[in-house]
């Protein structure tokens, strides 16, 4: 299979969990479960990045073929691509649950982390679509 058959579906299923997670997002801003601003903020903020990335990794996917790399790599830029949006989004949702207000966590950490795997992901696919032009 190609990776720019698989990938989009994994990408498009992710967004059904962006859903879920809107309607917990709602019941934590009506007031039936109780968080604390920080952790509302937390989690407003890893619920809008996952959503925006899993956008930017399906127009991501679109492109991968055109940068004309191999069958190998365009499963490593997408397979990073993914990681690094789950790590991203994922790591705001650590920390709501587990870190501290206004201290680093693991989870600052694997936001940071997960910002550096997309980072390396649109380079690479920049690389690849200069390289083609």
């Amino acid at each position: 299979m190609e990776p720019t058959n698989v990938l989009p579906i994994v990408a498009v299923l992710s967004l059904v969990t962006v859903e879920f997670g809107g309607r917990a997002l709602l019941t934590f801003l009506t007031g039936r479960q109780a968080l604390a601003d920080w952790q509302r903020r937390f989690f407003r903020a890893g619920h809008a990045h996952a959503g925006v990335l899993l956008v930017l990794a399906l127009v991501y996917l679109l492109y991968l073929p055109r940068a004309d790399f191999s069958n190998g790599l365009e499963w490593l830029a997408g397979a990073v691509l993914l990681a690094g949006v789950l790590a991203q989004s994922g790591g705001f949702f650590l920390h709501m649950g587990f870190g501290q207000p206004d201290r680093p966590s693991a989870g600052t950490r694997l936001t940071q982390a997960g910002a550096l795997l997309i980072a390396a992901a649109l380079i690479t696919l920049a690389v690849g679509l200069i390289q083609t032009a």
